[in-house]
């Protein structure tokens, strides 16, 4: 099985660096790159489809980030997917509780599921699993 790429997207800089830790210590992924808000990570794919760059398999995405907040980032790459070479999937990680936020994530054909913080190696396990 090929490893997959994956991307964090969260502003939560303490999260970051535990989540950071999981996947590495799973090597369960070959990359792992984190970005702080939804705009620096629309940005690298921007940066990625115009260098013909590796784009990640699979973005962890926090809801409730400045700057640009997890479904802001979600209108932005229903934009541009058509330029990606290969599907993204996308997991929201989220505190949120609200039944709102899980309700409206089922509204995107690339979120493929909704996992409450913090993740596990397990929940990564089956996250490296999903096409």
């Amino acid at each position: 099985m090929t490893k997959k790429a994956i991307w964090i997207v969260d502003d939560d800089a303490i999260y970051q660096i535990i989540v950071n830790k999981i996947i590495q210590r799973s090597e369960i992924f070959s990359r792992v790159s984190s970005f702080k808000n939804g705009k620096e990570a629309i940005d690298h794919l921007h940066i990625a489809v115009e260098n013909n760059a590796a784009l990640p398999d699979i973005i962890l995405l926090d809801i409730n980030m400045p700057i640009m907040d997890g479904w802001e980032f979600m209108e932005e790459m229903g934009l541009i997917k058509s330029l990606f070479d290969k599907q993204i999937i996308v997991y929201i990680v989220s505190s949120s509780i609200a039944v709102e936020d899980k309700n409206k994530s089922k509204s995107y054909e690339n979120i493929l599921g909704y996992l409450s913080k913090p993740i596990t190696t397990n929940d990564l396990l089956l996250i490296s699993l999903c096409d």
